[in-house]
């Protein structure tokens, strides 16, 4: 489970996020027609010549495996000069 926690001056919350959750969002990313609306999204707007690249299943698929193997591991902490605090673990 991948755990989101977020320290402001006088609010604390965190965000478990299930890997059942990332692999649907990793299907959802994955789809042509949705990489497809998301570019014709960016073209609409015109000042970007980034397009979202298409991303095969399978590679996310491995990636996701992998984080589940690795679970304790820290992927983000960020401390910023206010006291706000934000740390991404597995």
């Amino acid at each position: 489970m991948l755990k989101v926690r977020v320290k402001a001056k006088d609010i604390r919350f965190s965000i478990p996020v299930p890997y059942s959750a990332l692999n649907l969002v990793s299907l959802i990313i994955t789809s042509k027609r949705i990489n497809r609306l998301i570019n014709k999204a960016i073209e609409k707007d015109g000042s970007s010549k980034f397009l979202f690249p298409e991303i095969e299943r399978k590679d996310l698929k491995i990636l996701l495996q992998g984080l589940s193997k690795h679970s304790g591991l820290i992927l983000v902490e960020t401390k910023l000069k206010d006291g706000t605090e934000v740390v991404v673990k597995l």
